[in-house]
């Protein structure tokens, strides 16, 4: 546990199975619906190391590499990049599955994404690390 953050975990934050309701003019998956999830898988990893009532300060470094097919199973990857007193750095990986060629992956976003914790009060409040037993748990036991 380098600087206190726990270490990646094995699995992607969420998994998700892109429908055509989430379709822009193109026919493609709209940007969009992919940064709320990148926002959610974000959050999901802050959660992990600490942070407790969050608001999204920033997204920066968004790059879309390629675009996101209807029928793809879409990966949201995280990894804690900094923490601060009261602030945390998270990046997102996002990989498709192509629909029909499941050895097919294709990293098609990534993001950094700064969250600030806050308190009761809705004030900026330090983290409060999470005990490294947590390392070991998936999403799901969050």
């Amino acid at each position: 546990m380098a600087d206190g953050i726990l270490p990646k975990w094995d699995e992607p934050a969420i998994r998700v199975l892109m429908m055509p309701r989430d379709t822009n003019a193109h026919g493609t998956i709209f940007g969009g619906v992919i940064l709320s999830y990148i926002d959610q898988a974000g959050a999901i990893e802050a959660r992990r190391q600490g942070c407790q009532l969050m608001v999204t300060v920033s997204m920066d470094k968004v790059v879309f590499h390629a675009p996101v097919l209807v029928g793809d199973l879409v990966s949201f990857w995280t990894e804690t990049m900094r923490i601060g007193n009261t602030s945390i750095t998270t990046k997102v990986v996002v990989e498709a599955i192509r629909v029909g060629r499941s050895s097919e992956r294709v990293v098609v976003t990534e993001a950094n994404v700064v969250y600030v914790n806050l308190g009761q009060d809705g004030k900026p409040t330090p983290i409060i690390r999470a005990s490294s037993e947590l390392s070991a748990s998936s999403p799901a036991a969050l």
